[in-house]
């Protein structure tokens, strides 16, 4: 599991000598941690929301913690939804708009706080690279946007109208837990990322999905 995997490796960090020790922990958590939050303004700072998937992400969290205590900066970067060629979950999206067939999710009000691949890798990089963070540091873009709106600029994106509201259950059956998880939405914002000077390249919806549609 990742818990145990983050453990392990906490695990071994403590046997090293301390000169030896990596001065940096960087650990992939999620905006899941947070729970569903309405239009509530999440930043760092927010407490902890209910449900299986907050519970998961805290208890990786407080695993990779462990590491403080032996003199390593540990970064929890909790990613948000990421938009990238290749990735399981937006190609599934990405061909059912395709079809002319994709719609909003559930009501689609919820918020999705997405990041496209590429600033996500340059923010892990940043991160590792930045000795000022620590602690957690929301991997999103600084523009989220509600599901109605993201599926409207989706369909926009490949040619397509918007079809019927996908039904929760329909989502959950096709995703699995990962569709439980676009059900709920957390207005995040990337405060940290921003303050310590980090460089978007793409900052609107309208960007990311250009340059991974055409």
């Amino acid at each position: 599991s990742r818990i145990g995997v983050t453990a392990k490796i906490v695990k071994r960090i403590s046997s090293l000598p301390e000169e030896e020790r990596p001065g940096v922990l960087l650990n992939a958590s999620a905006v899941g941690i947070y729970g569903n939050r309405g239009d509530e303004l999440l930043k760092e700072g927010a407490p902890q929301g209910e449900g299986y998937l907050a519970d998961l992400c805290a208890a990786w969290e407080n695993a990779a913690d462990e590491a403080v205590p032996l003199g390593v900066r540990v970064v929890k970067l909790r990613i948000g939804v990421v938009l990238g060629k290749g990735g399981r979950a937006f190609e599934k999206l990405l061909a059912v708009f395709k079809a002319g067939i994709g719609g909003r999710l559930g009501n689609g009000k919820q918020w999705m706080p997405w990041i496209h691949v590429e600033d996500l890798r340059r923010a892990m990089l940043f991160c590792l690279l930045n000795e000022e963070l620590s602690g957690a540091v929301n991997g999103t873009a600084p523009l989220p946007e509600r599901n109605v709106e993201l599926t409207g600029k989706l369909a926009g994106a490949v040619g397509r109208r918007v079809f019927l509201p996908v039904p929760e259950f329909a989502l959950k059956l096709a995703l699995g837990g990962f569709g439980g998880a676009l059900l709920a939405g957390q207005r995040a914002l990337p405060v940290k990322l921003v303050e310590a000077g980090f460089e978007f390249r793409y900052r609107k919806l309208e960007e990311a999905l250009e340059d991974l549609t055409s």
